[in-house]
């Protein structure tokens, strides 16, 4: 019919073609099988070696045989013909209105609407409650996005496996950390990874010890590192190091000169503290419940970088873990721990989402940040 599309299309083959391709295909069966199963053979020994080399926690980063990745590709496949719709969705649910999400993503609102009302109409369910204001996910949205990033996170693992055959370690980790890790430790492990691995980028994402966790649960972070994070059943530690809370003050601050810094005496002194929701104001506040005395800070602060630079202007005290601190050379800043007597060490935790399996790249990562945190405590301990 004339202005109809044919359904073959283009590239659609004869029957003459077909046939010989089929002879194609069943001579490479005979000659030790096609690409694709040769490839994912290699990829099976390039599995077993991996495991073997892993030493921090099996389930972090672990292929699967060549049957299952066929599996997880044809699934993956599946789905990314959706995978603008699942991205229009996503940019809706955060915008929290039609309009605005049109905006970001550069479409007419019209648009976006037939097409978020098409693929309703398809998958058999609204995805939205329309409100006054705007739009929020209602629950089978919710389903739908947390399945829409669980298969991205398939993917990407898919895409590190076959990238791994040829060699070049690609992908991208996401990791979300404390502000302690800033300064110093967090930029020299990603500059040593991409030394090794320059194919490999990074989001890192400042979160609490709360927010931290809540990354890991809806996939926009891989890894957490976080002090004293407020365990969920669904964080799976795979390193935990102790950090003493530390105090930062001058040389010539008084308490400078005792031989043990007691919890008392520092909260008696004029302080610099952090918020109620970072790990090392719930520790001075636990430990202080114990007695009479409270955490009552001159300033209080969500920067760890105002608490380091503060104690410089003023004659006080302020608080933070050895991960975060550096003796800067010039003597201008003292750092010394609160008694264990008064204050036990807390614990700096990396971990994972419970039950998932990491991306290579990121489960790569995740070993080096687990050996270099070992090695940071077994020499601080010396």
């Amino acid at each position: 019919m004339k202005g109809r599309l044919s359904m073959a299309g283009p590239g659609a083959m004869s029957a003459p073609a077909r046939e010989k391709a089929g002879g194609r295909h069943a001579d490479a069966a005979e000659s030790g099988g096609s690409k694709e199963h040769r490839g994912a053979s290699e990829c099976s020994k390039l599995a077993a070696q991996d495991v073997a080399d892993f030493p921090v926690r099996e389930n972090c980063y672990k292929f699967t045989n060549p049957v299952q990745i066929r599996h997880q590709w044809r699934r993956a496949r599946e789905n990314m013909k959706h995978l603008q719709t699942f991205r229009l969705i996503e940019a809706v649910a955060r915008a929290g209105s039609m309009r605005k999400a049109a905006e970001d993503m550069n479409i007419t609102a019209s648009a976006l609407n037939r097409r978020i009302n098409g693929f309703e109409d398809e998958f058999g369910a609204e995805l939205f409650e329309r409100l006054p204001g705007g739009v929020r996910l209602n629950p089978a949205g919710e389903l739908l996005l947390h399945h829409y990033r669980a298969t991205l996170s398939d993917l990407s693992r898919v895409q590190g496996q076959v990238a791994d055959l040829s060699g070049e370690r690609r992908g991208h980790v996401s990791i979300a950390c404390s502000q302690a890790l800033l300064p110093y430790f967090l930029p020299q492990q990603i500059a040593r990874y991409r030394r090794d691995h320059p194919g490999v980028t990074f989001t890192v994402n400042i979160r609490d010890r709360s927010q931290a966790e809540q990354e890991l649960a809806s996939y926009s972070s891989d890894l957490a590192l976080v002090f004293e994070p407020v365990y969920l059943v669904d964080f799976e530690v795979i390193q935990a190091v102790p950090q003493a809370v530390n105090v930062v003050m001058t040389p010539d601050h008084p308490l400078a000169r005792k031989p043990e810094l007691r919890l008392r005496d520092c909260l008696d002194t004029r302080h610099v503290a952090p918020s109620p929701k970072y790990g090392v104001r719930h520790l001075l506040d636990f430990a202080a419940r114990r007695g009479t005395r409270r955490v009552s800070p001159v300033v209080e602060t969500e920067s760890f970088e105002l608490i380091r630079h503060y104690v410089l202007h003023e004659k006080v005290i302020g608080f933070q873990i050895p991960i975060g601190l550096r003796d800067p050379g010039d003597g201008s800043l003292l750092f010394r721990p609160i008694s264990e007597r008064d204050l036990q060490p807390g614990n700096l935790i990396l971990g994972q989402m419970r039950g998932r399996t990491l991306p290579v790249a990121s489960a790569r990562f995740a070993m080096q940040l687990a050996t270099a945190l070992k090695d940071a405590t077994g020499a601080a301990m010396q």
